[in-house]
């Protein structure tokens, strides 16, 4: 158990950020499912850029790991250019 005051602030700070990242995760899991359920291509390539800066600002918050991030974007980018 922390003893420290600085250590208590550090346990809560980390438990924000923890419930803040697993939102923004689950927000961004949650578009790319609905993503891939798309079907037009024309809808697809105008949803495309928001998706990849959704996933940009979570990698650059390290959310996510910057070598997924790029794995998610390619595979986005291949499935609209597949349709």
């Amino acid at each position: 158990m922390a003893h420290h005051k600085s250590a208590k602030k550090r346990i809560r700070s980390n438990e924000n950020k923890r419930v803040e990242n697993r939102y923004y995760a689950k927000t961004m899991r949650n578009a790319l499912r609905d993503f891939r359920a798309l079907e037009d291509k024309n809808v697809a390539v105008e949803k495309l850029p928001h998706m990849l800066s959704v996933i940009d600002k979570l990698a650059k918050r390290s959310v996510i790991h910057k070598n997924k991030a790029s794995n998610l974007k390619s595979k986005l980018m291949r499935q609209v250019n597949a349709m």
